[in-house]
């Protein structure tokens, strides 16, 4: 790494930006572009999800933490292996699998993913979200070395990339070079846009790694470093002592994460941070600079948003319209958050509060009633823009969660969403596999993704039958159909269990891609207005309508083991089921009229146990004259 005369290349860069920095902003959210909305998202944990190149996994070098292990005997691990199953070098760390699992590498890359395009395709994705890819040590890569580079070891060229890396004077973006994982990197984005699929990437800009190139030059040269205010150093070391006073302040106290500085006033990023950050951006949307961003990424997913001055977000964002109006910001943030989005200028957030938890509350552990579940959806939601609404990603889980079939398993802990849902807190929490009854609620649980209002979210490999605690169990490598993976016969605490098989769930696959085409078929499921029309919380069923025009869908759910009658105000008459999340639709009646020895009747539509159905309303062609086939 060359950091010869940093401050006025620095300076240099800060000029060049000066037109981003100093653009007017408006405090007004801005729409979120017409593609993000009601569109169908899928994450990708890169690590995890395909290794393409067993020739570039990483090395006990390339590891965090690694002397920790022994790098005699560390090995990247193998990819249908046992998840609970430990190697040798992971016994020597502890008595307990969380003790080494950590270190583990599988290898997945962007060669992996390049390969399953078609498949991302095939199942009706329109946008992918891309867990962290900047070279960094970890295996969820939020401890960034780089913001200007690929991870290495997710390309053809790890050790080629490092030797073209070290030419580089990382402080001056004029000398910023092209690696091959770069390079593999924009062939994969390019890849996804010929199939109509837009990427976004995973931005961490309050904290770095240890090993970010600024960091490692404030440690190695300490106040002398050209870059010795970019961090929030709280001691410097003292030379006239053995000891290594040198300290900082660590992500929620955590040292490996090195939290970037603000400016004096705290309102912002330190100034020469974030022109290091609008050059980074800059970078991955228009790669070669032309003023066409077609060649780039199409937005961004930032990391621990709340927990960087919102002044940065509102020039950043505005960068970011600036350098694509098509581009979409995507805030982690887990509270409602109208007025954040307002404040900073980002399109839309993770919906956590918005979805992905009252569906688990109301749903899977049963602790908030259907009645009161609709109406926190709705008022939820309402505090959003109408265009933003639609563009909300409506996840279930995610990295940071157990996943949606473990939810579901495990829904009679009473634990919270993503609060001690792993058997590391909990030991009663359940690893095995789902039963058919769960499978049947996480069929549930998608078909309502599909059909509600906002942008569906899938976490990679949910659609394939995969379950998990949290992390890191939430973090196994796919079982793609062609891989003979090896079955769950191990506990993570040491207990018997029954053996469970692992493998790619071509039902699961299937059904998922038919709940997405039927949101592809229906204007009304991606863009259209929605209101609930019953709650039962005791009966265990929920009815809303999308509308668009003259188009409308009624979905009704029921949550209960039991089939119930539906009864809908205003609807007297038959409504065709076009879709069920479990057994045949056809078999599900249009009406139902019930007939009661008192002499009372009731009309309602029969929904089976466990299951979630589409209605549309009846059309001049589905009824039959009198005597037709008689």
């Amino acid at each position: 790494m060359n950091v010869s005369g940093p401050l006025a290349r620095l300076a240099v860069a800060a000029v060049a930006l000066s037109s981003f920095l100093l653009a007017p902003s408006s405090d007004a959210q801005p729409a979120p572009p017409s593609w993000a909305e009601g569109a169908v998202w899928y994450q990708i944990f890169p690590e995890r999800f395909r290794n393409g190149d067993p020739a570039n996994d990483p090395t006990w070098a390339s590891i965090e933490f690694n002397e920790q292990v022994d790098a005699a005997s560390w090995r990247p691990t193998p990819w249908t292996s046992d998840w609970y199953a430990r190697a040798d070098w992971e016994r020597q760390l502890g008595d307990g699998f969380y003790d080494g699992v950590f270190h583990r590498r599988y290898g997945g890359d962007l060669q992996g993913v390049l390969e399953k395009v078609d498949y991302l395709a095939d199942l009706g994705v329109e946008a992918v979200y891309f867990n962290p890819v900047f070279h960094a040590r970890s295996l969820h890569k939020y401890d960034a070395s780089s913001y200007h580079h690929i991870d290495p070891y997710v390309g053809p060229d790890p050790e080629g990339d490092l030797a073209l890396i070290a030419t580089e004077d990382p402080g001056d973006p004029s000398t910023w070079v092209w690696t091959a994982a770069d390079s593999l990197f924009l062939r994969l984005v390019d890849a996804f846009h010929q199939r109509g699929i837009r990427v976004v990437i995973d931005g961490v800009f309050n904290h770095t790694g240890n090993d970010f190139w600024a960091f490692r030059d404030v440690r190695e040269r300490q106040q002398a470093s050209p870059f010795a205010d970019w961090y929030e150093v709280t001691a410097w070391d003292d030379p006239a002592t053995p000891e290594d006073e040198f300290d900082w302040e660590g992500w929620w106290g955590f040292k490996p994460l090195a939290v970037l500085a603000n400016s004096e006033d705290g309102t912002d990023l330190h100034p020469e941070v974030k022109a290091h950050v609008f050059a980074a951006t800059a970078r991955w949307m228009d790669p070669d600079g032309d003023g066409d961003p077609r060649d780039g990424i199409d937005g961004w997913r930032l990391d621990v948003a709340e927990e960087v001055p919102a002044g940065f977000w509102r020039d950043w964002t505005a960068h970011v319209g600036r350098l694509n109006p098509e581009a979409i910001t995507v805030a982690e943030i887990w509270s409602p958050a109208a007025a954040y989005l307002e404040e900073t200028g980002f399109h839309t957030v993770m919906g956590y509060g918005a979805f992905a938890i009252p569906v688990e509350e109301a749903l899977i552990d049963g602790r908030l009633g259907l009645a009161a579940f609709a109406d926190t959806l709705a008022a939820r939601q309402s505090r959003y823009p109408e265009a933003t609404r639609h563009a909300l990603l409506t996840l279930t889980s995610s990295h940071d969660t157990d996943r949606l079939a473990s939810m579901i398993v495990n829904g009679g802990l009473g634990a919270n969403y993503d609060r001690d849902a792993s058997p590391r807190g909990t030991e009663a929490y359940e690893v095995r596999a789902p039963a058919p009854a769960e499978r049947d609620r996480q069929r549930l649980i998608i078909a309502l993704q599909m059909t509600a209002r906002g942008a569906p979210m899938l976490y990679y490999g949910d659609e394939a039958g995969m379950w998990g605690a949290d992390d890191p169990d939430d973090r196994k490598p796919f079982p793609w159909p062609e891989l003979a993976m090896e079955p769950e016969t191990h506990h993570p605490l040491g207990r018997e269990r029954t053996p469970d098989p692992v493998g790619f769930d071509s039902t699961m696959w299937s059904f998922t891609r038919d709940a997405i085409a039927l949101r592809h078929r229906w204007s009304a499921l991606q863009f259209g207005e929605q209101r609930f029309l019953h709650a039962d919380s005791a009966a265990g069923t929920l009815a809303f309508e999308r509308t668009l025009g003259a188009e409308r869908l009624i979905v009704a759910l029921n949550r209960s083991d039991e089939t119930r009658l539906v009864g809908l105000p205003g609807e007297t008459g038959p409504l065709v089921p076009i879709f069920a999340s479990r057994g045949d639709v056809g078999e599900i009646p249009a009406l139902v009229r019930v007939l009661y020895d008192n002499g009372r009747t009731e009309v309602g539509y029969r929904v089976p146990a466990r299951t979630l159905v589409v209605y549309r309303p009846v059309r001049d062609e589905d009824i039959r004259p009198k005597g037709l086939d008689e």
